[in-house]
């Protein structure tokens, strides 16, 4: 099911009448009125006739006696109705006119294009059946209907339009944080930059997943000794175990987790450095630099840290260095010297 929030306009088209009704009858003056005329007309009837129409209405007195005070003024009261299956609850006309409106969709595929199966964008286009289609499917199928081979893409389906213009899904990722709401039609895009987007723990049988900041301060609090800590821009040795595959690096001040991976080749190692983070521009990129010392020869490689959510065991296409396997012949371990800064690829000396 998906949940979104349709908001009522000031031009009076909102979702639908009952927004309007129900604020009328939040206008308590007239109820009043008719009440005090009653009563001097007949006392002892019309007052138990006016009680019973409240209690119908759902609106208790405030009172036990209302006919001892004469107040104009617009009184708040709690209304309790049924809307779309749900209860919604509201003080005031005022309170409730640009309140957002809860609604559950028991189908959330009305909201998408019955063609391409994707969400419905501005412009819709229906058929004199009312069949509906996105602007590129209308090209695809040759403005023919594929539901009744009617003639679709050139009349445009208004109330569809507002629906989808109204409409506001919370991000996937709230739970972890993140507190935007987007269209529905443009929520995928949103996820795909969304700072809150879950990232797993490295460290080998450990399930955590949650907002990469969150899993910072996890492996630093529950996974110290597993850790290799190190300072940007300061060069490090590290000697990685060609068994193990896998060394998790934290950095002192900010906490961010590097992933060093290596993979066996024929004659070969790769060996890739990435980053536990999400792909939105706000995190920043990392550069790295490796460099494999021996006797006789000096191999270097820069490159710019790939961000990643969760360690996978798949050969990198690019982010790695590649050593020959007779830099480190007979031996399962290499020693590597590492150096990790901020932004683009930097020389150190």
């Amino acid at each position: 099911m998906a949940r979104f929030s349709v908001c009522g306009g000031d031009d009076g088209e909102g979702p639908s009448n009952n927004n309007h009704q129900s604020r009328k009858r939040q206008r308590l003056p007239s109820i009043d009125e008719n009440e005090e005329d009653a009563e001097t007309s007949d006392a002892g009837s019309s007052g138990e006739e006016d009680e019973d129409e409240t209690q119908n209405q759902g609106m208790r007195p405030e009172s036990e006696d209302r006919g001892s005070t004469s107040d104009d003024s617009d009184r708040e009261v709690v209304i309790e109705e049924r809307r779309f299956g749900k209860f919604v609850n509201s003080q005031s006309s005022s309170s409730s006119k640009d309140s957002p409106l809860s609604v559950t969709l028991l189908d959330p595929d009305v909201l998408d294009c019955p063609i391409c199966c994707e969400p419905l964008k501005i412009p819709i286009f229906q058929c004199d059946n009312g069949h509906l289609a996105c602007t590129l499917c209308c090209t695809k199928v040759r403005n023919r209907c594929p539901s009744c081979t009617l003639p679709i893409g050139y009349v445009r389906c208004r109330a569809m339009e507002k629906v989808i213009e109204a409409s506001r899904v919370s991000c996937l990722n709230a739970k972890y944080g993140c507190k935007e709401s987007t269209s529905y039609g443009n929520r995928f895009s949103h996820e795909q930059v969304c700072v809150f987007t879950p990232c797993s723990c490295p460290i080998l049988d450990c399930h955590y997943t949650g907002y990469y900041k969150d899993l910072n301060n996890h492996v630093r609090a529950e996974h110290k000794d597993d850790l290799i800590s190190f300072v940007w821009n300061t060069r490090l040795t590290i000697s990685l175990d060609l068994n193990k595959k896998t060394t998790i690096l934290q950095e002192e001040n900010d906490g961010h987790v590097i992933v060093v991976q290596v993979f066996r080749a024929l004659h070969a190692v790769y060996v890739s450095v990435s980053c536990i983070a999400p792909l939105t521009q706000g995190v920043g990129r990392l550069s790295c630099r490796l460099a494999k010392i021996t006797v006789d020869s000096l191999l270097k490689q820069g490159f710019m840290v790939k961000n990643i959510q969760k360690v996978t065991n798949e050969h990198p296409e690019d982010g790695f260095m590649l050593i020959p396997s007779y830099l480190f012949s007979g031996n399962d371990n290499l020693n590597l010297q590492i150096w990790i800064g901020h932004g683009r690829i930097f020389v150190h000396s």
